[in-house]
């Protein structure tokens, strides 16, 4: 250590300021003591560089997939008029049967099958026939089917075609139905149109020797909401009917209960495994009510129907549920007039194919009537 006796009479010379972000070179001061170098300076050139590059653009305005987003509606398909309720008259319809039942199946490719159906001791069948065959043929592909029925004792075939057309927009069906005896034939076209919250049917044929033409509509008026009807006039006996439909869903999970901060409405198109549905029918002055609940999903759901004049204070009620287990499945129905219908199906293998045995009752105590049937199913 050593000490000077040298004194500096100016004052030192304030320290450089230091560069801002985004500035291609750093600030200099008066002075040729605060004048950075060069080397300093490329540092800093690097260095602002390397940060400027490192942080992500922004998004662009005209995003396509934001775009296709917000094109897309809430309110989704709501499907055919016809299969509005179907699930409600599956539950509550159930498809019993006497005697014993047998479906053989076969795969004879990936796209064609045929079946060959037994009906043995079976007290349903016309002029007191108590057993019946049929032959049934299907061919499917990505754009449609085929389906014919021949049945030798009734003389009769039955057919159908569907086919998608303009590319996947409509889908047009054809249906013939002929016998020996000729007084129930019946052809009928269908063109089936749909878009993203509609779709429509439009029929034209032949029943009962005089022509037959129709249409119907429905619409998702809210992802929750959906309303349509049905017109249809019969040149047969010069009947013009007409039916309203009105169906409420009620989407589970999450805010369905209507508690919570989740009970906001959904962002997307709801599943809705819970619906309760109207239909009027201006013809027959008739009201029909058909609720759906799946209490869980996938294994128990349960329908109710109702079905009344308020004309004439008639009514109709049934109650079905269905119970769905590993390689079984339960259906049990009761109506307002003590009839009682179940059906049991159980698989008897894991494997896809398996044959399938089935079992089926009804007992109606206002009629006194019992029936009691099962069935086999064999192929895939």
């Amino acid at each position: 250590m050593f000490r000077t006796t040298a004194h500096c009479d100016a004052p030192p010379p304030p320290p450089p300021a230091l560069p801002a972000l985004g500035d291609s070179a750093a600030t200099t001061q008066s002075g040729a003591e605060s004048k950075p170098s060069a080397s300093a300076a490329a540092a800093g050139d690097s260095s602002t560089s390397s940060t400027s590059t490192s942080a992500p653009p922004p998004p662009p305005e005209d995003d396509a997939i934001a775009r296709a987003a917000q094109a897309v509606s809430s309110c989704p398909n709501p499907g055919p008029l016809d299969m509005a309720t179907y699930d409600v008259r599956r539950l509550t319809s159930l498809d019993t049967y006497d005697g014993f039942r047998c479906d053989i199946s076969k795969q004879l490719s990936p796209y064609f099958a045929c079946v060959h159906s037994f009906h043995l001791g079976t007290t349903g069948l016309p002029e007191g026939k108590n057993a019946s065959y049929a032959f049934s043929t299907n061919f499917n592909d990505e754009e449609g089917f085929m389906m014919a029925r021949v049945d030798p004792e009734r003389g009769s075939v039955d057919g159908r075609i569907h086919k998608a057309l303009l590319g996947g927009l409509a889908m047009g069906k054809l249906q013939v139905s002929v016998s020996s005896e000729g007084q129930n034939d019946m052809v009928q076209g269908d063109l089936d149109l749909g878009a993203q919250t509609w779709t429509a049917n439009l029929k034209y044929g032949s029943m009962g020797g005089a022509n037959m033409f129709g249409c119907n509509y429905l619409q998702s008026v809210s992802p929750r909401v959906q309303m349509g009807g049905e017109g249809m006039y019969i040149g047969a006996n010069g009947a013009l009917m007409s039916s309203y439909t009105a169906k409420l869903l009620f989407p589970d999970g999450p805010g369905a209960d209507g508690g919570g901060a989740s009970s906001a409405p959904p962002q997307g198109p709801p599943e809705a495994p819970s619906y309760l549905a109207a239909t009027y029918n201006a013809g027959q002055g008739a009201l029909t009510l058909n609720y759906k609940r799946a209490v869980t999903p996938g294994r128990v759901t349960v329908g109710a129907m109702l079905e009344c004049s308020p004309v004439t204070l008639e009514s109709q009620a049934a109650v079905g549920a269905e119970f769905s287990l590993t390689r079984s499945k339960m259906n049990v129905c009761v109506d307002n007039s003590g009839r009682v219908q179940s059906v049991l199906e159980a698989r008897l293998g894991r494997e896809p194919g398996s044959p399938a045995l089935s079992f089926a009752a009804e007992l109606d105590h206002g009629k006194n009537v019992m029936k009691f049937g099962y069935g086999l199913n064999i192929g895939s």
